[in-house]
């Protein structure tokens, strides 16, 4: 179940990885590939870039390699240039070497924006490294740009030195027009301090396929797989799962699965005999950053999809998803429809209620339910939660968060709904909730999530977003011993001495009511959304019991069992404390580490669990003089904090649609310190 394919599986602790593949004819060295964040040698230069380990020639060649430690590169172009499907085929390709990677796909709303236009511009963000990393990167060093818009829209996020490869055949009056741009950059001193490569891939692959028999317009669509090809020679990445995959995709179309192939190989072979690139890169394996096991590349969507379905074989449960269609949470919809053999029933609602209703229906029918959704989605399922919250049953809701508020950013990551995952609903309706800081944690948190609703017979909420949902790293691969037990004790039989059965009789312990799975005998019973008196389920008006309902069910929530948050202080002297949650681990832990580096003393620690808190929190906060807490929203749990632990929590926000950098919170980290 956890492995589609073998081209996604690597081990660590290999002496290497496996050779790159060469092309028939190609002189392309056998040497393991990679990237560094170093600006790069000028075009026909031979100069090492800065950080760069060493120089040799290549065998088989008399071009150099340059060994790096590290390199981001973004893939750029229109919607329907492929380049999603560019940088997820480099993506695999650098997995399978070995590297440890971080991926941010970044792609417009509209579903096809005017092509040309800067609405319309599609981006893959990799950051490959031979030692473990934590981003996709903050600058690229590498930009690959299809058209005008690609570069224009681009051009800011590159430092000075960055590798600027782009068609030049795109490059006309019109094109550079709808672009924004009234002069050719490529003749008017614009990219002076970058390296260029202008290389006409279009032309390149039209003749590359001229034997193909394809028409013209269809033999253009394959440049992305000659650029693909070009960048496979600078990093000696292995092609050979490439052409493999391509010709799956295309199987019933065997004549443009390979005009592909050509163009992939075609790519390859252009880098190997051009003078335009002097030298290519390697960049070793980062096997032994990791604990030796079976690794592969997983998105958090699929991570997620894979831990829901672990949770319904740790449980003995059947899973059961109630779903909408909504960015950036359809992926687990249409993951999950794939594994019925595993006891999956997907059933895709007509609006975002009944998919939540379904879900509580299938819990109170025994099942675990499910129902995934983003942040607009939250506010009309938000009935159906409080339901949940007082029927006392289980209920996994996941949000993949996006920006916000209503429509706003479907495509774009944010961390804005923690406030209405915590209050979101009427009355006093507490949910627990779980957030991964990972993509692979994605699925430790699905578990973790169901984990709690069949422990205590609650909704919880899971906190993902955009971010996490579609980047991607490397993720090994549990063995089945070491998930754990989640199955449920069911009522089999009355509980009352008199030989009736009470529905709200609870455990002492956890606080959760008995789960009587419909149809048991002599286990009829009452449920709904109108308050029930303690004990028996009967509805009740009475204030006292309302009273004491609610503190119950506040009591409960409060009660789940969490593990203490960590702290990471390698002096145990520091003053100020980094607090973060979900996907903003990556960013700053980058920025710790510089911090670090440049000799400031900062500790750092990360919330998996939001509501309750962990229970060891509060003496953590206040064993610092200042806590920062950076967030993509306006402040939402640095209120939390401040409100709860009386604590100066300082928040650093950011609501841009895009991760932090780990410049920017080094930044305030700095200043922090400085303060302090």
């Amino acid at each position: 179940m956890l492995v589609e394919s073998a081209e996604q599986v690597r081990k660590t602790g290999n002496a290497h990885a496996s050779p790159h593949g060469k092309p028939p004819g190609a002189a392309g060295p056998a040497a393991h590939g990679h990237h560094t964040r170093a600006a790069q040698p000028r075009a026909g230069g031979g100069a090492p870039p800065e950080g760069a380990r060493e120089m040799r020639p290549a065998r088989g060649t008399g071009k150099p390699v340059v060994r790096l430690e590290r390199v981001v590169v973004r893939f750029a172009g229109d919607s329907g240039d492929g380049m999603q499907l560019t940088g997820d085929r480099f993506t695999t390709q650098t997995a399978e070497f070995g590297n440890d990677l971080s991926t941010l796909p970044n792609f417009p709303a509209e579903i096809r924006a005017p092509a040309g236009t800067l609405a319309g511009v599609s981006s893959f963000q990799l950051h490959f490294a031979d030692h473990d990393i934590a981003t996709p990167g903050d600058t690229p060093d590498v930009l690959v740009a299809m058209n005008p818009a690609a570069l224009r829209a681009n051009l800011g996020d590159l430092p000075r030195g960055a590798q600027i490869i782009l068609d030049t055949d795109a490059f006309t009056k019109r094109a550079l027009t709808k672009a924004g741009y009234a002069e050719d950059p490529l003749a008017d001193g614009t990219l002076s301090s970058h390296t260029v490569h202008a290389v006409p891939l279009t032309t390149l692959t039209q003749g590359a396929l001229a034997g193909s028999g394809l028409p013209r317009k269809d033999a253009e669509r394959s440049r992305n797989m000659f650029a693909l090809g070009l960048l496979s020679w600078m990093y000696h990445r292995p092609i050979e799962t490439t052409e493999r995959f391509l010709r799956a995709k295309y199987g019933r179309r065997p004549a443009v699965a390979q005009a592909n192939v050509d163009a992939l190989k075609a790519g390859w072979n252009y880098g190997e005999t051009t003078e335009d690139f002097a030298v290519s890169y390697e960049v070793a394996s980062a096997a032994s950053a990791f604990p030796a096991g079976r690794y592969r590349t997983i998105t958090g969507n699929l991570a997620l999809s894979y831990g829901l379905v672990a949770a319904a074989r740790q449980s003995g449960l059947g899973l059961f998803l109630g779903s909408y269609p909504i960015t950036p949470a359809s992926d687990i919809l249409h993951e999950l429809s794939k594994h019925k053999d595993f006891g999956v029933r997907v059933f895709q609602a007509e609006d975002e209620i009944a998919g939540a209703g379904a879900a509580l229906g299938a819990s109170f029918g025994g099942a675990l339910g499910v129902t995934t959704t983003s942040g607009p989605g939250v506010a009309l399922k938000s009935e159906t939660i409080g339901l949940a919250v007082s029927l006392e049953l289980p209920l996994v809701i996941v949000d993949i968060q996006r920006g916000g508020p209503s429509t706003g950013l479907p495509t774009k990551t944010e961390q804005a709904d923690l406030l209405q995952a915590m209050y979101g609903r009427n009355g006093e309706a507490p949910v627990p909730v779980v957030a991964p800081a990972t993509p692979g944690e994605c699925f430790t948190a699905a578990l973790e999530a169901a984990r709690i609703a069949l422990t205590y017979r609650t909704p919880v909420f899971l906190l993902s977003d955009g971010y996490l949902a579609n980047g991607s790293e490397p993720w090994r691969i549990p063995r089945p011993g070491e998930l754990p037990d989640l199955t449920p004790v069911f009522a089999t039989e009355p509980n009352r001495p008199d030989g009736s059965f009470w529905p709200y009789l609870r455990d002492p312990v956890t606080l959760a009511r008995p789960w009587a799975v419909p149809g048991t005998p002599g286990l009829e019973h009452r449920v709904g959304g109108i308050e029930k008196q303690d004990g028996t389920g009967n509805i009740s008006y009475d204030p006292a019991n309302h009273d004491h309902m609610v503190r119950t069910r506040q009591a409960k929530v409060d009660g789940v069992s969490v593990p203490d948050v960590a702290v990471d202080d390698p002096g145990g002297d520091a003053r100020v404390l980094v607090l973060g949650w979900g996907s903003t681990y990556g960013p700053i832990t980058e920025a710790v580490r510089k911090a670090r580096a440049a000799g400031g003393s900062v500790a750092q620690a990360h919330l998996r669990h939001l509501n309750p808190f962990p229970a060891n929190l509060g003496a953590v906060l206040a064993s610092y003089d200042t806590v920062l807490v950076p967030e993509m929203n306006l402040g939402q749990l640095s209120r939390l904090i401040r409100a709860r632990y009386l604590v100066d929590a300082r928040p650093c926000t950011q609501v841009t649609g895009l991760p932090f950098t780990s410049d920017r919170l080094r930044a305030a980290i700095e200043e922090v310190l400085h303060a302090v």
